[in-house]
């Protein structure tokens, strides 16, 4: 049975009469807002639904907000309710406008050709007829292009560059589906979440294996991840909470678009593009299913000492107390993912001793220092601070400042005989920019190593472009200081971010 808006006559997914009048059913109450309730289009809510609209199909950004917030609100309050009434939500144009102005603008076209630039020229026009499409069932997800970029080892990392309406509505569909799945998962998982980010996972990694009982570590890595999602159990994880059959067709339809790579359409049985804005949440959902909910309860039924976990997409931390557990969970972690058709990486999936007594029980035993571990950019090292306390020293992997440097004197071979304030806008960009990211305490001198090694490779540059007059070590201080930024600490402490 299904519930209208408009009157209080019980009707049927048809739109008949299923019996008599009963009374209206009540609205759902936002915080700080009027009692609203929310509708379906094209039919009744479904009993159970609890996120109704009783208003206009085109939204304000402040109605859109509203009712993301009464989503949001339903799904903390009931964690087992399905919803079934969130496409509207999608195809308005107000929702689509604002995952348009948050597509990347300088973003590489799709099989389309269409660019943000051109799309825009009659941005009005065009996402009204997206619009429409949509809300008919008219719309058609087009296969991904298929893209190489050069992954640290030297291969080639595939990903899928989406159509630019694809985009678009992946990005509108990923801000409503947030509202509801931003209240499941763990707070362990910080992958390609909102408000949460990449130093967020270092931080809260080194204060678990800084004040929790630590010694081993596993650092794990799942093969091929994004390219051996299942199908099937994606879409069951997904209708777990989401009984909109709209919004799972589509999803299906992105799954099930295929590649076009030299010209040839090519099928995919298994896997989520990388590059599409859906993929990052349908990875974090299959994850929370597969791995975080079954990790909490590990953790909660079978540990016999403390375990932490820190988890950044597909790569993740597990820490241990005794060293039983963690080849218990190691051997049960394998057969879990099997069971959901992931595998770990051999060879980057390791379980070492790490943690505040790591250096001392290894001395007893007549071994050498405790081994590190690299997770997100960083090796991390067993360490004391000025106080003689166990600290986690985190470092810039050294095959991250090499892939960066070399991808340098690359571009500096290709802007030789470019002018030298144009060359050093660019490299101050690409400088700074490192240091945002890699410039956390306790680093420091990774970044004044990195800093010397751009100048090096600049003063070849500029020595190489005339043999009448080699460049003076003074024009050379003077252009190096000028334009390359002196490294600095940009981040606080773990803790004191925490705490905040």
């Amino acid at each position: 049975m299904a519930w209208t808006d408009e009157g209080t006559t019980p009707m049927n997914g048809h739109g008949r009469s299923d019996g008599p009048i009963v009374p209206k059913k009540c609205a759902n109450k936002a915080l700080g807002a009027p009692d609203v309730a929310e509708c379906m289009e094209g039919r009744g809510p479904v009993k159970g639904n609890l996120v109704w609209q009783n208003r206009e199909r085109t939204q304000s950004r402040g109605n859109l907000q509203q009712a993301l917030d009464r989503i949001r609100q339903a799904a903390e309050k009931d964690k087992e309710v399905r919803f079934t009434a969130l496409w509207h939500h999608v195809y308005s144009e107000e929702t689509l406008e604002q995952a348009y102005y948050g597509v990347k603008r300088d973003a590489g076209a799709g099989v389309d050709g269409e660019t943000w630039k051109t799309y825009g020229e009659d941005l009005e026009g065009n996402l009204r007829d997206l619009s429409g499409r949509l809300k008919r069932g008219a719309y058609r997800a087009r296969p991904v292009r298929r893209a190489y970029v050069p992954k640290r080892d030297g291969r080639q990392r595939p990903i899928g560059v989406p159509s630019l309406e694809d985009k678009v509505v992946q990005r509108a569909t990923v801000q409503v589906l947030n509202a509801i799945y931003e209240t499941m998962f763990k707070g362990f998982s910080y992958g390609f979440r909102p408000g949460r980010g990449a130093h967020d996972a270092l931080d809260a990694l080194s204060v678990g294996l800084e004040r929790r009982k630590v010694n081993w570590v596993l650092d794990a890595d799942i093969r091929g991840f994004f390219d051996t999602i299942d199908h099937e159990w994606m879409v069951k994880f997904v209708e777990h909470r989401i009984a909109d059959h709209r919004v799972v067709r589509h999803i299906k339809k992105w799954l099930k678009a295929g590649v076009m790579e030299k010209g040839q359409w090519s099928g995919s049985e298994t896997g989520t593009p990388q590059g599409g804005s859906i993929s990052p949440l349908l990875a974090n959902i299959y994850l929370h299913y597969v791995l975080d909910l079954w990790v909490a309860q590990w953790r909660r039924k079978q540990a016999k000492g403390e375990v932490i976990l820190v988890r950044y997409a597909d790569d993740f931390v597990v820490g241990f107390q005794y060293k039983q557990d963690a080849e218990r969970f190691l051997e049960q972690l394998r057969s879990r993912l099997e069971q959901f058709g992931l595998h770990l990486h051999s060879e980057k999936t390791r379980l070492i001793e790490f943690g505040r007594y790591a250096e001392q029980d290894r001395n007893k035993r007549g071994y050498r220092k405790p081994e590190t571990f690299e997770f997100l950019g960083f090796t991390h090292i067993c360490s004391q601070n000025r106080k003689g306390k166990f600290c986690v020293l985190r470092q810039t992997s050294r095959k991250r400042m090499i892939a960066k440097l070399h991808e340098i004197k690359a571009q500096l071979k290709l802007w030789m005989h470019a002018r030298v304030g144009a060359v050093g806008e660019w490299l101050n960009r690409v400088v700074a920019g490192y240091y945002r990211y890699f410039a956390v305490p306790r680093n420091l001198h990774a970044l004044i190593t990195f800093r010397q090694a751009v100048l090096r490779l600049w003063r070849q540059v500029l020595r190489r472009r005339s043999q009448k007059r080699p460049l003076s070590w003074k024009e050379h201080c003077d252009i190096n200081g000028r334009w390359i930024p002196r490294p600095r600490v940009m981040h606080p402490y773990p803790g004191q971010r925490l705490r905040v």
